[in-house]
């Protein structure tokens, strides 16, 4: 007879009673440093303990699709970003944009529009379109009317992106009103 088969049963210590309690450790899977959109759904998908096949349900993709976002092998289409947002209960992107393409770059995010489409809404070029959001170059005072009144709708939540969008290019003078 083994000494393997002659302690079965019993506790290693038994008149020890004291039972450690403490954290499971991270799984090497969840992201160390959250600087892609991958990032924050793994870290979010891990936090919920769902599979990859249940976040593809939610976001209306194929599992691989979740596979290689969360792998950073491609990125998600600008129409899937309000879904991923929702998903995830906050923007991953700039909060808090300070420039004119900043604030298009995020409103476009938000609501899921690509360059083409805004550029089409505006009666632009989309090459102007992505000038403007790489902040190389700034819309004529017509082009600058067009676009706070198209973005006239947007909430008051989304990053002040209206509210100083026609202030911050086109000062009032004082003593002019």
């Amino acid at each position: 007879m083994g000494l393997h088969n002659s302690h079965r049963g019993i506790p290693a210590l038994p008149f020890c009673h004291i039972s450690l309690k403490g954290q499971k450790p991270l799984s090497r899977a969840y992201p160390q440093q959250l600087k892609t959109l991958g990032d924050h759904l793994r870290k979010k998908r891990l936090n919920l303990k769902l599979l990859q096949r249940e976040v593809a349900l939610i976001l209306g993709v194929e599992e691989a699709t979740i596979w290689n976002w969360e792998k950073n092998r491609t990125s998600p289409p600008v129409r899937y970003l309000p879904r991923i947002i929702k998903f995830l209960g906050y923007s991953p992107f700039e909060n808090s944009p300070q420039t004119l393409g900043q604030r298009v770059l995020n409103y476009r995010r938000l609501y899921g529009i690509t360059q083409k489409e805004l550029a089409h809404r505006l009666g632009i070029d989309p090459t102007t379109l992505a000038r403007w959001e790489r902040d190389k170059g700034r819309p004529m005072k017509r082009q600058m009317e067009k676009l706070v009144a198209f973005l006239g709708s947007v909430p008051s939540n989304a990053g002040g992106l209206k509210d100083n969008l026609w202030n911050s290019f086109y000062p009032v003078e004082r003593g002019t009103m």
